[in-house]
């Protein structure tokens, strides 16, 4: 055994890193976005025309912007779904964080977006030009949407443990309350009060903002390789110190590749026994590990002499 530890099993097994079912479901997820999406661009649109609503037209452009993030999804999710290989043997799970960002920025451009849009409303309350009853109903509708988009879409990215399936629901959530908006301007204008639909812009952008940001800075700290809680990493220790012939461990260290984890830890077994019954136990301890942390991907084991703790 060498002085400083022997590691082994440290790159995955490649066939552990895709999971079919949860592409095919992330996929068909994505594709009902995209349909739903399609629909209500095409209807904002007309009624907005045909009522005289710029602000639904508007939220036909912001719903518009959804299907070019549904269309990065697909792409992420696919590419997060390949086999590890020799430039990636982690495989690419990543790809899905760096969309989780993207997402979340984009939340943020969106609330941005509407903040201003208000400020602007505010200013101008009496240029707003009258609007039809048809407008209404086509918020309702698209409210009504893009909430049960939202709650499909989360319920399943939940299951899934996808951060950039759940960013895409938030962002279906955060076009439900665009349109909420729009529904609260044309009534507000009807019964008189102009400057309602502004005034609720307000509040939706900094809701809108807060999430991109709490999104955002979730992938940024995936991608810095931030270790998992205290409070899991004591359990993954507690599994490992279980380890018949585990005598102590030590340097256990953890980090996020898209909804899973890696581990690599020092443990310290009886330095008197074989190499090969010392690479038993590590191995045993791995086991130990993916049999009682799901999420945990693999584990990289370092073989240290009991009065080793380098």
């Amino acid at each position: 055994m060498h002085e400083h530890g022997t590691p082994f099993r440290a790159i995955p097994s490649p066939t552990a890193q895709v999971d079919p079912q949860r592409f095919r479901e992330g996929q068909r997820i994505t594709w009902v976005s995209v349909a739903v999406n399609v629909v209500l661009t095409a209807m904002q649109i007309v009624v907005g025309f045909l009522a005289h609503s710029m602000a639904l037209v508007a939220d036909a452009m912001h719903t518009l912007s959804d299907i070019f993030a549904d269309a990065f999804v697909l792409w992420a999710n696919r590419k997060g779904a390949e086999a590890a290989d020799a430039e990636h043997p982690y495989g690419h799970g990543r790809y899905e964080t760096a969309a989780s960002l993207v997402l979340g920025l984009l939340l943020m451009v969106t609330g941005t977006g509407i903040l201003i849009a208000a400020a602007g409303r505010l200013q101008n309350l009496d240029a707003l030009p009258a609007v039809g009853i048809a407008a209404i109903w086509a918020a309702l509708f698209t409210l009504a949407a893009k909430e049960g988009l939202f709650r499909y879409m989360f319920k399943v990215a939940e299951r899934l443990r996808s951060p950039m399936l759940i960013a895409n629901a938030w962002h279906a959530r955060a076009d439900a309350l665009s349109s909420l908006v729009v529904a609260v301007g044309v009534g507000g204008a009807l019964l008189g009060f102009t400057f309602a639909d502004s005034v609720a812009a307000i509040l939706v952008g900094g809701m809108i903002i807060k999430a991109g940001a709490g999104f955002a800075w979730e992938a940024m700290r995936e991608l810095i390789d931030t270790g998992l809680p205290a409070a899991e990493v004591a359990r993954i220790r507690a599994t490992l110190a279980a380890t018949p012939g585990v005598i102590d461990l030590h340097e256990l260290r953890t980090r996020r590749m898209a909804h899973q984890v890696l581990v690599d830890v020092h443990i310290q077994v009886d330095g008197r026994i074989t190499v090969a019954a010392g690479h038993d136990i590590g191995e045993a301890a791995r086991h130990r590990v993916l049999a009682a942390h799901p999420e945990v991907l693999d584990v990289l084991i370092h073989l240290d002499a009991e009065n080793d703790a380098r």
